[in-house]
């Protein structure tokens, strides 16, 4: 059974690749940033008072990412929030190699179109080391989730890890692929 390359990857391979060697003159092609993993995360606070909230967010998590997510806890008790250690508050996936470029596509493609009143996601929000994290508000941007099921708002945080050394690097990279980034905002002084 031959698999096929998902259609970022060979675009990536094909066509990103070759101009981000042309573009920063890398003399080795392991130097050439690319993206390592995607993480999904999402945080279910109101699982303290109701479990089936959490069971409702792995079920969205499952079918967002087509794979099963872990379930996180807890680090430490929080009086005032009725929160115990290891208590169950979130879950969280990490895609990688096929269904990490499948996700990326999806989410460029589809799902960020769908925001409602999207205008381009931050150029800024890097950490520093080239990794980039977006937060949408609402999960049900995603055409896999059945909005009869997941009635409840859930958000969550997209972090996309590359291999770039520096975040100028990684948003080219990015860019290349697709990311829709808002247009920047740098005026320039003709004195």
């Amino acid at each position: 059974m031959t698999q096929t390359k998902p259609r970022l990857q060979a675009r990536y391979e094909e066509a990103v690749r070759p101009a981000l060697t042309e573009k920063h003159g890398y003399e080795n092609p392991h130097q050439v940033p690319r993206v390592e993993k995607i993480t999904l995360n999402m945080g279910v606070g109101a699982a303290i008072g109701d479990k089936k909230i959490l069971d409702l967010a792995i079920d969205a998590m499952t079918d967002i990412a087509g794979q099963k997510p872990v379930v996180t806890t807890a680090r430490r008790s929080i009086a005032n929030f009725r929160l115990r250690q290891g208590m169950p508050i979130g879950c969280m996936v990490t895609l990688r190699r096929q269904r990490m470029y499948e996700f990326l596509d999806r989410l460029v493609s589809i799902v960020l179109p769908r925001v409602r009143d999207f205008r381009g996601i931050n150029r800024k929000a890097f950490d520093g080391l080239g990794n980039y994290t977006l937060g949408l508000t609402e999960q049900l941007v995603f055409p896999e989730l059945n909005p009869d099921k997941f009635t409840r708002p859930q958000g969550m945080n997209i972090t996309i890890v590359t291999s770039a050394e520096s975040d100028d690097e990684a948003r080219d990279l990015l860019e290349m692929l697709g990311m829709p980034f808002k247009q920047s905002t740098k005026k320039t002084d003709a004195a």
